[in-house]
C-alpha cells in the first residue's frame, strides 16, 4: 500500500466495502478497483491483500468460490452473513475516524 503509515489500518474495511458493493471479487481484480477509484493513489500489494483476505476467509468473514478461467483457476472472495455485518460495523467504525480527524484538523467540522 502507498502512504502505508495512514491506511493500513483501512485495508480490512476497504476489502469488505468492495467486496459488500460487487458481489464477488478476485484479489487482482481488487486491487485494480481501489487503484481505478483512488486515481493511483492508493496501491494494494499483493503482500498485504492476500494475507488479509486469507485472514478474513479463516474469521468467516469470506467465503470463497473457485473457477475456471481460460486455462488457469481463480479464486473469487465473497462476503458470508457475517462477513456482510462486520462490513457495517467497519464502515461505521470508519466514519466515527473520519468524522473525529476533521475535528481535530479543522474545528468548523466539529459539529457537521
Amino acid at each position: 500500500m502507498k502512504r502505508t503509515n495512514l491506511y493500513k489500518g483501512s485495508l480490512v474495511t476497504i476489502i469488505l466495502k468492495l467486496l459488500n458493493e460487487h458481489d464477488k471479487m478476485y484479489g487482482y481484480e481488487i486491487t485494480q478497483k481501489v487503484k481505478d477509484i483512488t486515481k493511483n493513489e492508493l496501491q494494494l500489494t499483493e503482500g498485504a491483500l492476500y494475507p488479509a483476505l486469507h485472514k478474513l476467509e479463516a474469521q468467516g468473514l469470506l467465503e470463497v468460490e473457485v473457477s475456471k478461467v481460460g486455462n488457469r483457476m481463480r479464486k473469487y472472495y465473497k462476503l458470508t452473513e457475517a462477513g456482510t455485518k462486520e462490513t457495517v460495523k467497519k464502515l461505521a467504525e470508519l466514519e466515527s475516524y473520519i468524522k473525529n480527524m476533521r475535528a481535530l484538523v479543522n474545528p468548523r467540522f466539529r459539529d457537521v
